[in-house]
């Protein structure tokens, strides 16, 4: 049973009342397992709820990524000849 957004006092209660795993997201320590979103965890957005614990920036590190991709279109450097396909000649017969 996923248990969302409540208080710790009820959390607890619903866990120890129910006969099935509870699954905490912004819950309790109580419940039997936690829930946090990947993108939240790693800090995707800037926006984060209280029930998170960043454990990364990945926002940060993929607007670097982006903008240095974005400077190599622009400037011509990507893709580069080992970055792209060629066609390959055919062989001739020679009857």
């Amino acid at each position: 049973m996923v248990v969302e957004g409540v208080s710790n006092d009820l959390a607890d209660e619903i866990t120890q009342t129910v006969s099935v795993p509870t699954i905490g997201i912004g819950a309790s320590p109580s419940c039997d397992g936690q829930i946090l979103v990947t993108d939240d965890m790693i800090g995707l957005f800037e926006w984060t709820p209280k029930f998170v614990r960043r454990y990364g920036t990945a926002r940060e590190m993929i607007s670097r990524a982006i903008q240095a991709y974005a400077a190599d279109v622009r400037s011509g450097v990507f893709p580069n000849s080992s970055e792209i396909y060629e066609l390959k000649a055919k062989a001739v017969a020679t009857d």
